[in-house]
């Protein structure tokens, strides 16, 4: 190559390291969205984020900024990466709305302030009631932030207050038919009723959030899911009057874990088949989780008349503490107190409780099967389970009850009574247990 070729290829060689290349790798790398200085999300350009105060919100708590809020949902919609941005130290007055999709693309609704639903309980129009802000056919969203969503429950608790309405209450945040969620780090309390929804969804992700209301707050449940696929709660803290995670119908593949759930009613399957209703729920893990000052620990409640069935449920290194009912299969469930006793039920089979460690105060565990519909392959293992405050006895200690269910367990199984909880086999050795379950499992 003579020297004038050289010169050439050498030009040409650095036209392409700082030319070509860096604009190749840029547009490979390049992302529109810079990182939240509080390391809580993404923020894109500012050509894509809506905040609510540009659209009129007055902020201050009394006026109504439900409107507002919707122009920035429908702004934010429209853009692919769209941010709705409530800003930190204001406070929204929010009348109950719904958020509709789809949008564009992923789209962030970004909570650092407050937002707060109506307190008085004539402010709310009927047709309003099953819910406070509900998103419907949203797809590929992330709501997350520093801030809260306050439900201002008070006056729906107080009987008096609230005799003259029906017996709904709203749900602070609903999902219905929408996929890909992402809810992180943000605070609901004091919901009406359930705390937050999830409806008809699937690929669902919690993390990171507190959910809180009074131990004396009815039905205020922490996380609700009903028809409900691909779920992954971890990390959060949970304490209402109700169940901290209530799984209901329709529901397969969740996971639950890291979670601290008190007060309330424990994590909790049900109730299922109200009304002889079919129910089907499967798949479904909680683990390496902290139950403590609660009525319930790890449950199943189904009612009586239901069809359907329970199956492949593992409640696994569980840490209880001041928990009255530790472990519970309930297949007489009722909140009457006079319930009809009917023969059908929602089968209940495979279903595992493994390492559930700590202190009770009635009773360690309560499995109630249907005499017709027997619980089976039920397994116990690791249960070490002692009276709260070192009590030994006392009127208020129950002894383990264990009634039509089919199983093994394995030690250790603390107390003893456990180690007689559960019947060898199949319910009468004539198989008819194990047929009856599959003519139950057939109908899911």
């Amino acid at each position: 190559m003579n020297h004038l070729s050289l010169i050439v290829f050498n030009l040409m060689v650095f036209f392409w390291l700082f030319t070509i290349i860096p604009s190749v790798e840029g547009r490979k790398f390049h992302s529109p969205c810079k990182k939240h200085h509080k390391g809580s999300g993404h923020f894109c350009n500012s050509t894509t984020i809506f905040n609510i105060l540009s659209f009129g919100a007055k902020a201050n708590g009394v006026s109504d900024d439900s409107k507002k809020l919707i122009g920035a949902w429908k702004a934010a919609c429209k853009v692919p990466g769209g941010v709705l941005q409530i800003p930190l130290n204001h406070n929204f007055l929010i009348k109950p709305i719904t958020l509709q999709g789809p949008c564009m693309g992923h789209i962030i609704f970004q909570i650092d302030g407050t937002l707060l639903a109506p307190p008085k309980i004539g402010t709310w129009s009927k047709s309003n009631l099953y819910q406070w802000i509900n998103f419907k056919w949203v797809y590929n969203l992330t709501i997350q932030g520093s801030g809260t969503i306050d439900g201002q429950g008070c006056n729906w608790w107080d009987p008096i207050k609230s005799k003259h309405i029906s017996d709904i209450k709203p749900t602070a945040l609903r999902f219905y038919a929408s996929e890909d969620t992402i809810v992180r780090d943000i605070t609901i309390r004091n919901s009406p009723q359930v705390h937050l929804k999830f409806d008809n969804s699937e690929r669902v992700k919690v993390n990171n959030i507190t959910i809180s209301a009074p131990r004396n707050s009815p039905n205020t449940d922490g996380i609700h899911l009903q028809n409900t696929r691909d779920v992954e709660i971890m990390h959060s803290n949970v304490g209402t009057g109700d169940d901290c995670v209530s799984i209901q119908t329709g529901c397969s593949n969740v996971h639950i874990h890291h979670i601290n759930c008190g007060p309330g009613h424990g994590i909790s399957l049900g109730g299922l088949g109200k009304d002889k209703s079919t129910a089907c729920v499967s798949n479904i893990l909680v683990e390496n989780s902290v139950i403590q000052d609660a009525l319930y620990g790890a449950r199943i409640k189904t009612w009586q008349g239901g069809k359907g069935m329970v199956k492949n449920v593992t409640f696994s290194n569980i840490e209880v503490a001041n928990v009255n009912f530790p472990i519970v299969i309930n297949q007489y469930y009722c909140d009457k107190v006079v319930c009809q006793n009917q023969t059908n039920s929602v089968a209940i089979k495979s279903v595992r409780f493994d390492r559930i460690i700590g202190t009770y105060s009635t009773q360690p565990i309560h499995l109630a099967c249907s005499t017709d519909v027997p619980c089976t392959d039920i397994d116990l293992s690791d249960i070490q389970l002692k009276p709260f405050g070192g009590l030994l006895g006392g009127s208020q200690l129950q002894r383990a009850l264990c009634w039509n269910s089919y199983g093994n367990s394995k030690g250790p199984l603390v107390p003893s009574s456990i180690n007689y909880c559960l019947r060898k086999g199949g319910g009468g050795g004539s198989g008819s247990v194990h047929e009856m379950s599959r003519s139950y499992d057939e109908v899911c």
